[in-house]
C-alpha cells in the first residue's frame, strides 16, 4: 500500500503557503501550551495545596477535561452555522491566556477549581474552529503530517512551560503566584499572533479547494458519514480509561515519589515524548491509515500500571506512556476525523467527537480518582477493561482497516 502523496501547493490568494500557515499556526499552540501547560503540570499538588482530596483533584480535572471536550457540541455546530472560524478561536484563546494567571492568586478551594475548568471551556470554544482552520492547509500538506507538525511545535510550548514554572517554584521556595503570573507574557503574545495570522489568512478555506475535489459528501439528509460514528465510539471507550496527570502528579507528591517542583520538569519530559509520539504516528498516518491507533489503547491500558507504583523510576515511565497516548490523542485522532468528514460540517464532527469523548472522560476522571482511594489493583483492571474493549470496537468497526484519505467511507 502506498502512501498518499501531499498536493502541490497551489496558488493561493491567501497571501501564505499551506506549510507557512501550519507552522504560523503552530506557534500559536507553542505559545498557548507555553501558558496553560505550565498550569496545568501543577494542577494537582495547587489543588492539594488549597485542601483537596483524590476525589476532587480526580473529578475536577475530569470535569475540565469533559468541558474542553463536551461543550465542543456548542462551539462546533456554532463555528459551521456562523462561519466565525477566527473568532470562536480568538475568543477562546482569550479565555484561556486570562484565566491561568488568576490561578495564582486565588486563596480559594471553590475559585481555583472554577479556574481550572474555565481554562478548560476556553479550549472548548476554540478547538473546532482552530481544527477546521487548520484541516484546510493540512488537505495540502497531508493531514497526518500537518496535524503531527503542529502538535510537535505545540508540545514545545508544552515542554517550555512546566521548566518554567519549575524554575519559578524553585527561586520562590515553592510560591504558586509567580510561577503562574509569568505565564501572562507568551499569553499576550498569543492573541497578538492571532490578529496578525488572521489578517494574512482570512479564508483559509481556500486551500483544501483549490487542492482537493469534493470528497466523502454527507448524506442527503445533512448526517454525517457512519464511519465517523464507529471511529468515535472507539475513541470514547478508550479515553474512558485514560488517567489524567493531575492524577499521576498527586500520586507522585502524596506518596513522596517527587517533590513538587520536579513535578512540572517529568511533564516537561512527557510533552516531549507527545511530540515525537505524534511525529511518528503522523508519518505512520498518511503511510497506512488509522490502523496506527491500535496502539491508543495499548498504551493507555499500560499507564496506570506503572505510574500508580512506589517506586520513582517505574512511576517516571508510566508518566512517559501517557505523554505518548497523548501525542496520539493529539493529532492522529484529529487527522482522521478530517478525512472522515466534508468540509462544511467537520466543525460539527469535531465538536460531536469532542463532545462523546468529554463524557468518557468526566466517567473516567471520577471513576479512576475514586478508586485510586481506594484500590489501585481494581482501578488498573478497570482501565485495562476498557482498552480491551476499545481495541474490539476498533476491530469491529473495521476504521483501522480503511485508508481514509480520498475515499467515501460512509
Amino acid at each position: 500500500m502506498t502512501a498518499p502523496k501531499a498536493h502541490a501547493v497551489p496558488a493561493s490568494p491567501t497571501r501564505m503557503r499551506p506549510w507557512r500557515f501550519v507552522v504560523w499556526f503552530g506557534t500559536v499552540s507553542l505559545l498557548a501550551d507555553f501558558v496553560y501547560e505550565g498550569a496545568r503540570s501543577i494542577t494537582g499538588p495547587l489543588l492539594a495545596s488549597l485542601g483537596a482530596s483524590a476525589l476532587v483533584v480526580g473529578v475536577v480535572t475530569g470535569a475540565g477535561e469533559a468541558a474542553a471536550l463536551g461543550l465542543r457540541l456548542v462551539s462546533g455546530p456554532l463555528a459551521d452555522r456562523t462561519r466565525r472560524f477566527w473568532g470562536l478561536a480568538i475568543a477562546g484563546y482569550a479565555l484561556t491566556v486570562i484565566s491561568v494567571p488568576l490561578l495564582g492568586v486565588v486563596g480559594a478551594l471553590w475559585a481555583a477549581c472554577a479556574l481550572v475548568i474555565a481554562e478548560r471551556v476556553g479550549k472548548a470554544v476554540r478547538s473546532p474552529a482552530k481544527d477546521t482552520l487548520l484541516s484546510h492547509a493540512t488537505a495540502v500538506t497531508g493531514r497526518g503530517r500537518g496535524f503531527a507538525v503542529h502538535e510537535a511545535m505545540d508540545q514545545v510550548g508544552a515542554l517550555i512551560g512546566p521548566l518554567v514554572v519549575a524554575g519559578m517554584l524553585a527561586l520562590t521556595g515553592g510560591d504558586y503566584g509567580p510561577a503562574l503570573g509569568v505565564l501572562a507574557a507568551p499569553g499576550v503574545a498569543v492573541l497578538g499572533l492571532l490578529v496578525w495570522l488572521r489578517a494574512r489568512v482570512p479564508d483559509p478555506e481556500a486551500y483544501e479547494r483549490e487542492a482537493t475535489p469534493p470528497a466523502n459528501a454527507p448524506a442527503p439528509d445533512g448526517r454525517l458519514p457512519r464511519a465517523f460514528w464507529t471511529y468515535a465510539t472507539f475513541t470514547a471507550a478508550t479515553t474512558a480509561g485514560f488517567t489524567t496527570f493531575g492524577l499521576l502528579s498527586y500520586h507522585l507528591v502524596q506518596r513522596h515519589l517527587m517533590t513538587t517542583a520536579w513535578v512540572p520538569v517529568l511533564y516537561a519530559a512527557a510533552m516531549a515524548v507527545d511530540a515525537l509520539a505524534a511525529l511518528a504516528t503522523g508519518w505512520l498516518y498518511d503511510r497506512v491509515g488509522p490502523r496506527v491507533l491500535v496502539a491508543l489503547p495499548v498504551l493507555t491500558a499500560a499507564v496506570p500500571m506503572l505510574a500508580f507504583t512506589n517506586t520513582v523510576a517505574v512511576a517516571v515511565v508510566g508518566s512517559l506512556v501517557w505523554g505518548a497516548a497523548m501525542g496520539i490523542q493529539e493529532s492522529t485522532l484529529r487527522a482522521t476525523v478530517a478525512d472522515l468528514v466534508p468540509s462544511g460540517r467537520r466543525a460539527t464532527a469535531y465538536g460531536i467527537f469532542a463532545g462523546v469523548v468529554g463524557a468518557a472522560s468526566l466517567v473516567g476522571g471520577a471513576v479512576t480518582g475514586a478508586l485510586y482511594g481506594v484500590s489501585i489493583p481494581a482501578l488498573i483492571g478497570v482501565v485495562v477493561t476498557a482498552q480491551v474493549l476499545a481495541l474490539v470496537l476498533l476491530a469491529v468497526s473495521g476504521t483501522g482497516r480503511r485508508r481514509q484519505r480520498g475515499d467515501s467511507i460512509a
